[in-house]
């Protein structure tokens, strides 16, 4: 639990990153390298195609070959059933910080070394290096990150329904209602892929609760049965409960995952008006083509509840090494190399902690706007169910996740009950405390 703690305490020094100068250094040609460096993530569809052409580019500089391996939602089983049979993947990109803490306590993980820590040294601030730091050892760095705190809309679907952007939780509903009136519905809820409900609960949650219960609850220090959170449970259980407000009704919702959830919005033939997901949206509105990002699909702030101040939830996507060879560490140090993140920025829906990485590599005013969001906000919290044990609230099976898949089907259920019923998991994952 300390792990979580630092993790938490060390993001409150994040904001500045974006605005930090400096000069990266590029990982030098090393002679004599070869072999095969397998590279394991969550990416598929663009996020994917994206990533490989910094693989690709360094399979030019340096003639290693590299495996690229889409795990799916749930890194940490695939990545544990690899490890169990003794076929452990030379690098991974793990969404949850709770993973990593428990892989590097198992032995997994391969501490960063020579020119891989040197990069992560140079081109990263201090906040975002301690949180690839465990015992004092730093094992990763984050390639990616990701805003989490707001919700894309069409503009047209806006535009008939007389609609402006909301600032507030009651200006959200009531623009909800009145799409709905217009005969659009308003949401696409990707109820198939859980961990957008942990997102969504996190954004709500931590204006309910406040930054300081936020950390609390990611370390389990308060329990979920806390008024905070049956409020925020409540919360949002009167906006899941409203007729037509999801597409497909909440039924539905449970079978679209997140790729279908940005079709049903901004598809060929659109069926709702709102996504509230994170920034990497964007590029999957630009692979379907139909509307463009910053023009007919724009994005905005997840409303203020109760005049709280502007927060942001964020994730990430956090590079470790399972091996230890030099061609495993020579790609560590590229992908946390300037030219690696720059490559990947080119490509849309990426944000990077990378410091030294120039916004004119962002590919458009968007996502340079999504970025200063990262930096500007009052607020800034990492992905609360990616801290915790992956067992709570990060793979398929993760109790939170079943838990508001549940409540999403069912959203009239008594709220002080299922927050029993997470209180009752988290007790079983966390351990007692």
């Amino acid at each position: 639990m300390a792990r979580m703690a630092r993790l938490t305490a060390a993001l409150a020094a994040v904001a500045t990153v974006a605005a930090c100068g400096g000069t990266a250094s590029e990982p030098p040609g090393t002679p004599g390298l070869s072999g095969t460096v397998e590279v394991v993530a969550k990416w598929s569809g663009v996020e994917q195609s994206n990533f490989k052409k910094v693989l690709e580019n360094f399979e030019k500089k340096t003639g290693v070959k590299t495996v690229y391996t889409s795990a799916g939602d749930d890194v940490a089983s695939f990545l544990n059933q690899k490890i169990s049979g003794g076929t452990p993947p030379s690098i991974a990109l793990i969404p949850q910080p709770g993973t990593v803490a428990e892989l590097a306590k198992k032995g997994n993980l391969k501490p960063l070394s020579g020119d891989a820590l040197e990069a992560v040294t140079t081109n990263y601030s201090a906040a975002w290096k301690d949180l690839g730091t465990i015992d004092g050892k730093a094992y990763g760095f984050y390639l990616k990150a990701a805003h989490k705190s707001i919700c894309w809309y069409r503009t047209d679907a806006f535009a008939t329904a007389g609609v402006k952007e909301p600032k507030t939780w009651e200006e959200f509903i009531a623009a909800a209602k009145t799409l709905a009136d217009a005969g659009i519905t308003p949401f696409a809820v990707p109820g198939g892929s859980a961990w957008t409900l942990t997102d969504f609960f996190e954004n709500v949650y931590i204006q309910v609760g406040g930054p300081q219960n936020y950390d609390k609850l990611s370390r389990h220090e308060i329990p979920w049965t806390d008024p905070t959170v049956v409020e925020t449970l409540r919360t949002i259980g009167q906006l899941w409960s409203t007729p037509r407000m999801i597409d497909g009704g909440n039924a539905g919702a449970l079978k679209i995952d997140f790729s279908q959830s940005v079709a049903e919005v901004f598809g060929e033939k659109p069926k709702a008006a709102i996504l509230c997901e994170g920034d990497f949206v964007g590029s999957e509105i630009t692979k379907a083509g139909k509307y463009k990002v910053g023009d007919t699909a724009r994005y905005l702030p997840f409303p203020s509840i109760k005049g709280a101040k502007s927060s942001v939830v964020v994730g990430g996507d956090q590079a470790v090494a399972l091996k230890d060879d030099k061609a495993t560490m020579a790609l560590m140090a590229y992908l946390a190399s300037k030219e690696s993140a720059e490559i990947f920025a080119k490509g849309g829906g990426f944000i990077t902690p990378n410091k030294t990485v120039d916004p004119s590599a962002y590919p458009d005013d968007t996502v340079r706007g999504l970025a200063n969001l990262v930096v500007s906000a009052d607020v800034i919290k990492f992905d609360m169910s990616d801290l915790a044990p992956a067992s709570f609230g990060g793979g398929t099976n993760a109790d939170e996740w079943k838990l508001l898949q549940e409540f999403l089907g069912n959203p009239g259920m008594d709220v002080n009950a299922l927050a029993g019923r997470l209180e009752d998991a988290a007790k079983k994952d966390f351990g007692s405390n």
